[in-house]
């Protein structure tokens, strides 16, 4: 029998959210981060949406954001024109990046020590952060606005995305390996360490290449414009999501579009698997995150999953609130019904 999505929805933002990320698996489970147009980057646990804290210092809209690997500090990328590093477990900020323009995407190397920025002024800068006084390293040849940088093979090799091209970067000489040209405007680039395989979108189409030489590997088309994809940490399947407020989940080895389901009020701006695949997070135009389930019906986090009675509707997997019982949830409705919805509100002198 079917099972149906029931996704949870993150609120607290005020704007569209942009960009989001999740670090790796730590002993504290993992986390997730949102940039919003809002300038407040939020923290929050990745199983369950819970939010843990909002980065507050940012001057303007905020781009780009990031987590290192054991989620111990952040990164964001702004309107403002800095990048900020911030420890993640405290929420203090440790530096702000002064920049020439918008930046728009962060990266942090696999041990912390450097991050990648990527803006409007069309350089690539690399940022010793144990050196907090020293001018970054700038790579320079983008021709338009970087959207979106990053690491690759171990920190050797950065790419980078513009408009139309993706360039991949040699670190120790800091020149161009090679490019790919576009037809239409990059929506987004993700990449996948395992397999060094890069998920780039664009107008409709989702495409594969080799991270290792840019030689494309395969690439889907959507029903409608695509503004960012991403690959299950397995390779079975891939997420997109768009400008018509749906998200997609194909099968990566055949092409086969397996779900697409509404769950935003706006355009889906980013998509992101969780680092153990058990779910993954979408930020949207309607300025919510929401967590989606990878296998609808399993038991994970806040899914309870709740088999059909008999001649029952179709299963759905139930959202269960820790430490509150089904008769607490209950009294909650009531006693709250009537101050919420009555029709003749008592007004106060």
């Amino acid at each position: 029998m079917a099972m149906r999505q029931t996704p949870l929805t993150c609120s607290g933002h005020t704007r569209p959210v942009v960009d989001l990320a999740f670090s790796g698996i730590t002993p504290y489970g993992y986390f997730l981060i949102s940039a919003c147009k809002d300038g407040k980057p939020m923290l929050r646990q990745g199983d369950t949406g819970d939010w843990i804290g909002t980065f507050l210092g940012h001057k303007g809209a905020v781009w780009g954001a990031t987590l290192n690997k054991d989620a111990t500090k952040a990164a964001t990328a702004a309107a403002d024109f800095t990048a900020k590093v911030w420890d993640a477990v405290s929420g203090d900020e440790l530096m702000t990046l002064a920049h020439k323009h918008i930046v728009k995407s962060v990266d942090f190397t696999q041990d912390s020590n450097y991050l990648l920025t990527g803006g409007q002024d069309k350089l690539l800068r690399i940022y010793d952060l144990n050196k907090s006084e020293a001018e970054p390293k700038e790579i320079s040849g983008h021709t338009s606005g970087i959207k979106k940088a990053l690491w690759c093979r171990d920190d050797t090799q950065i790419l980078s995305a513009d408009d139309k091209t993706v360039r991949l970067w040699d670190r120790a000489t800091m020149t161009e390996v090679k490019s790919l040209n576009f037809s239409m405007s990059v929506s987004s680039m993700e990449y996948i360490p395992e397999g060094e395989i890069l998920v780039i979108t664009y107008g409709r189409s989702i495409a594969f290449h080799s991270a290792a030489s840019l030689e494309p590997i395969k690439s889907f088309e959507a029903p409608a414009p695509i503004n960012s994809a991403s690959l299950h940490p397995e390779k079975e399947f891939l997420v997109a999501g768009g400008e018509d407020f749906k998200l997609y989940k194909y099968d990566y080895n055949s092409g086969e579009e397996l779900e697409s389901y509404k769950g935003h009020f706006g355009p889906i701006h980013c998509v992101r698997f969780s680092a153990d695949g058990e779910l993954y997070a979408s930020g949207s135009e309607d300025g919510t995150l929401r967590l989606w389930q990878t296998v609808v019906g399993k038991t994970y986090g806040l899914w309870k999953c709740v088999l059909p009675e008999e001649g029952g509707d179709l299963a759905k997997p139930k959202i269960s609130f820790p430490e509150t019982t089904e008769e607490e949830l209950e009294d909650l409705g009531s006693e709250n019904s009537d101050s919420i919805y009555s029709s003749t509100p008592e007004v106060k002198a």
